[in-house]
């Protein structure tokens, strides 16, 4: 009788320790120190889902991020594209003028008050022919400066016009980004183009699962890794920043996916079967944890870029503007508080280490860096779906404004406390609003990465 009970729980306990368990299959390996950090995953859970997460949300859900002007009519610039989706899920609903708030639609490249005022009494006296000679020295170098930003060689990555007449006013919120059926050969030649010619990557190397390649298997992922691991660690950076922001949007699809369509009711939810088939270890040959693994570098890369830039957003002339000055106060109280957080995270990426060799070699990687950055975001004017062109657009401007955050080290830190010096670092609205909703995203995908283990951990039971 005792060695029958004795066996009887050694059964109840094997499901729970199986190798097999689709749990263990996608997360066994997401635990412990990351790759080139020094920092840990769940270190990164903790700090994310009970302490950064909630800020995060409130922050989004203001008026002043949640409007984002986006021109999503622009022309593919690196084959013809026809393709446009014709699912009603792909489609972007633009604000109607009215639905804006008056002081974002009046400081669309500025961030102060007082600097849309004044630009606003420039313009007036452009139109009227004349030179408004009442405008103080101090306000003609703020206008000074604001034209000298728009220099694109700081930019890791292409802006839209924003004064043309095909940009347009999004409502985030009401527009989110949730899986729209568009897949399949258009979907696959967006990545395809993205990993293999904008990643460094030689063609002789090839790269395993890639849909668009027949026999793309284990013999691939072998050789593919070696050539990885023998990068510089820039390069070998760089490929796990774009695959990390991959991973993140595959995550987004899986968790917004639409569960029912009928009559009564559109029903969205989480798609365990859609996260497997992303991640899985054994359903993706052993890719699907590095894909994971790979979003918690890209997430301590833009909470970096979050706490160096702290300097900027305390100056006494940055606000968050939008005409409604008791919102507007609090929300800049709740920014710096989220910035702050950041800040005072204890295990923070160094990126000293990179760009760090030769300094004639180091500034050719990183203008490399940074083209071969920009061109990625001309790409997402190829994506044939326009919510997740929109979507698309978006992280990519903000993971490259978290970029020229990261290489902007000097000029932060030289800003001026006061408002009397003009300062050498600036951002414009549409970078600071995608640097936040970018980094949002990928907050999202950390905590959406808790929910998937609890349900596939409920589905074994």
């Amino acid at each position: 009788m005792k060695l029958f009970l004795f066996l009887a729980l050694l059964l109840v306990k094997i499901p729970a320790t199986l190798p097999s368990s689709a749990e263990h299959r996608c997360f066994c390996k997401v635990t412990g120190s990351l790759d080139d950090c020094a920092c840990d995953v769940e270190t990164i859970d903790a700090f994310n889902n009970k302490d950064m997460f909630p800020k995060l949300q409130k922050l989004l859900s203001s008026d002043y991020f949640r409007f984002y002007k986006v021109n999503l009519n622009n022309r593919c610039p690196f084959w013809t594209d026809n393709s446009h989706c014709g699912l009603r899920d792909c489609a972007v609903k633009p604000c109607t003028p009215n639905e804006v708030p008056e002081g974002i639609k009046s400081s669309t490249h500025k961030y102060s008050k007082e600097v849309n005022e004044a630009m606003m009494e420039c313009e007036m006296a452009e139109k009227l022919g004349a030179v408004d000679s009442s405008l103080s020295e101090e306000t003609r170098q703020a206008l000074l400066e604001w034209n000298r930003h728009d220099d694109e060689s700081e930019r890791f990555c292409m802006a839209d016009d924003e004064e043309s007449p095909d940009s347009q006013y999004v409502d985030l919120l009401l527009n989110p980004e949730r899986f729209t059926g568009y897949k399949g050969p258009e979907a696959w030649q967006i990545w395809n183009s993205i990993y293999e010619e904008n990643c460094f990557k030689p063609r002789t190397v090839k790269r395993p699962l890639n849909p668009l390649v027949s026999n793309s298997g284990d013999n691939e992922g072998r050789g593919f890794y070696s050539w990885l691991e023998g990068l510089c660690v820039e390069k070998r950076a760089f490929f796990r920043l774009v695959s990390g922001l991959h991973s993140s949007i595959n995550i987004h699809l899986s968790a917004r996916y639409l569960l029912e369509d009928n009559w009564f009711e559109r029903k969205w939810g989480h798609n365990v079967t859609e996260f497997q088939q992303r991640f899985d270890e054994d359903l993706t040959e052993g890719e699907g944890p590095k894909r994971l693994r790979n979003l918690y570098f890209l997430y301590l890369i833009e909470l970096r870029a979050l706490a160096k830039v702290l300097p900027f957003f305390e100056q006494p002339s940055f606000h968050l503007y939008t005409g409604q000055p008791k919102q507007d106060g609090e929300m800049k109280e709740l920014l710096l508080e989220l910035l702050r957080m950041a800040k005072s995270f204890p295990l923070h990426f160094d990126e000293t280490t990179l760009f760090a060799g030769d300094k004639r070699e180091a500034s050719r990687l990183k203008e490399d860096f940074r083209l071969t950055f920009k061109n990625i975001s001309r790409i997402m004017d190829c994506v044939g779906c326009f919510k997740c062109r929109l979507w698309g657009k978006l992280q990519t401007q903000g993971l490259g404004t978290a970029l020229k955050i990261l290489f902007s080290e000097r000029q932060i830190e030289s800003l001026p406390k006061t408002g009397s010096n003009t300062p050498a670092f600036q951002l414009s609205r549409q970078e600071i609003v995608s640097l936040f909703n970018a980094f949002g995203r990928i907050s999202t995908s950390v905590k959406e990465l808790e929910n998937f283990r609890s349900l596939l951990s409920k589905a074994e039971l």
